[in-house]
């Protein structure tokens, strides 16, 4: 498939995913979702060695969501299914990125809004630029926060930030976010892009197996009991145990020498 809303492309383990509509601040068309889908199963298919995904935005903007162009109401038409948006479009990309086998670092270059700011907080290490911000915009439309918003807000800021969030629709500053724990860090404008590239190439280096089960342990724990969450970690260090890049990372140490994992 070729790409006009996104641009896609794989280089020394990195599968980088950017949202090109900077026009329109990136927002979703069904388009741009048939492409990012394409992408997203050349990304779990490990096409070209890919070892984690980096996900941003074109432009002054990241994402603004739902481009509401391609939801309107007509004069006299019948009202816009916007469950049957969220079924076929938002939630199985949440869905992919939460299964995915391999470390999401998300780089919001500028405004995240609604489903946009959503999907920013899919990923696993989120960097924003200082100027950037996020907004849950979908109160200014009778809307609730969707794309996973009700479920990851309360978990990452807590439930009265949550809900100033939600019902306000106030701009949360990249340094806010940074501040309430929602990201993992805020920086300064200038170093947004190495400091991307060099996480990126960090991971991407890193025994990518052992990050994948490390990222599904901790999503699952906000689910289970103490007693579930240690029988999860059992099962996957057993079978961490038997990896490639286990074997590895101890001949590596023992020789007082730099690991080099292969992600099995």
């Amino acid at each position: 498939m070729s790409y006009q809303d996104i641009q896609f492309q794989i280089e020394a383990g990195v599968a980088r995913l950017t949202l090109n509509r900077p026009d329109k601040l990136n927002s979703f068309t069904a388009a741009m979702h048939e492409e990012v889908r394409d992408a997203m199963s050349r990304v779990e298919a490990g096409e070209g060695g890919a070892r984690v995904l980096l996900l941003t935005g074109a432009g002054r903007g990241f994402c603004a969501g739902q481009d509401l162009g391609e939801r309107k109401r007509e004069p006299g038409g019948a009202p816009v299914d916007l469950g049957e948006t969220l079924g076929q479009n938002y939630n199985p990309l949440i869905r992919r990125l939460d299964a995915l086998a391999m470390p999401v670092l998300v780089g919001v270059n500028g405004v995240a809004a609604g489903a946009g700011a959503n999907l920013a907080l899919a990923g696993d290490i989120v960097i924003a630029k200082a100027s950037a911000s996020f907004i849950q915009s979908f109160c200014r439309l009778g809307l609730l926060p969707d794309s996973g918003g009700t479920y990851v807000l309360p978990r990452l800021v807590g439930r009265a930030r949550a809900m100033g969030m939600s019902l306000l629709g106030d701009r949360i500053s990249a340094r806010q976010a940074e501040d309430w724990g929602m990201i993992w860090q805020c920086v300064p404008d200038d170093e947004f892009d190495a400091t991307l590239d060099r996480l990126a190439r960090q991971l991407a280096q890193a025994p990518t197996k052992g990050l994948a089960y490390t990222r599904r342990a901790l999503r699952a724990s906000v689910d289970n009991n103490l007693a579930q969450q240690l029988e999860l970690e059992r099962g996957m260090m057993a079978e961490l145990g038997r990896s490639e890049d286990y074997a590895e990372g101890v001949a590596a140490f023992m020789a007082k020498r730099e690991p080099v994992f292969k992600g099995r």
